[in-house]
């Protein structure tokens, strides 16, 4: 049977925003810094006010990250963290949270391996809200979109600051859940935010649409957030956070407090 893509996606999004409230949404990639710290964080990240939370699968080839979202997967690739633990570590979030939703972030590779369709199955089982694929294009994700559709799960797309009008349109009509953009060129952690020209892009993105429109990377504080608040309807912090966990990796209890800091800190500039 069919369902509506992203449920929890639209309906926190609408919550959120018929308050007067824009969202959110920190990443961490799973199994970092070990596979079992990561289902906990989760927790703590919400009760800091974490709106929706982006659980990146970690990869040996992530060519749109930075030096520390890289560093992230390998520290989590050592202890062989996998497609299938990522879900079932949402599976396990599940068990004491059914409202938060949860996309989980990656490269196409480890889905392809698995299949669509096992993928779409396992990942709307254990509870999975959407899927952000960095390296498939609309143009070839037909089948994509459809097997996941079928399943509940939204495909959340990236426009990029140099995406053209003609290509935004295609993404805005293949795009489900929400519309990520990259607020700066490069990889993840990069970059000087332009608040104009963000402001710019999502009226033209806008203009396609009406899913709501995310923006991320070049997101470190209170204030980038305020700023990236007054101009899109949620705000993706990556770096910033796993830079934290990095820090303190030697220490699960620092992680959490730490991580978790930055987040409240992060909420009251989006809040502002």
């Amino acid at each position: 049977m069919s369902t509506i893509a992203g449920n929890r996606i639209s309906t926190r999004f609408k919550e959120r925003l018929n308050a007067g409230k824009k969202l959110l949404i920190p990443y961490i990639t799973a199994g970092d810094p070990k596979p079992e710290n990561t289902v906990p964080l989760m927790h703590e990240m919400v009760n800091a006010g974490a709106d929706i939370i982006e659980l990146g699968v970690p990869f040996s080839d992530p060519m749109a990250e930075g030096p520390v979202i890289q560093k992230a997967m390998e520290r989590a690739l050592e202890y062989g963290t996998s497609l299938r633990d990522v879900l079932e570590m949402v599976a396990e979030f599940r068990k004491m949270d059914d409202e938060t939703p949860v996309i989980v972030m990656g490269y196409l590779n480890p889905i392809e391996v698995m299949g669509y369709s096992e993928f779409a199955d396992m990942a709307a089982k254990a509870g999975v809200d959407g899927v952000l694929t960095v390296d498939i294009p609309p143009e070839e994700a037909d089948d994509y979109i459809k097997t996941f559709k079928n399943k509940g799960l939204a495909s959340i797309f990236l426009v990029a600051p140099t995406t053209n009008l003609e290509r935004i349109k295609k993404i805005c009509k293949a795009g489900s859940g929400f519309i990520y953009y990259v607020s700066v060129k490069g990889v993840t952690g990069a970059g000087h935010l332009n608040t104009s020209e963000v402001s710019d892009k999502v009226e033209e993105i806008k203009s396609f649409t009406s899913l709501p429109v995310g923006v991320g990377f070049g997101i470190k504080d209170a204030d980038s957030a305020s700023r990236v608040a007054k101009v899109a309807d949620a705000v993706v912090v990556g770096s910033a956070i796993v830079k934290r966990i990095e820090e303190n990796s030697s220490d699960s209890g620092k992680i959490n407090t730490s991580v978790c800091e930055l987040i409240r800190e992060l909420r009251a500039g989006v809040d502002s």
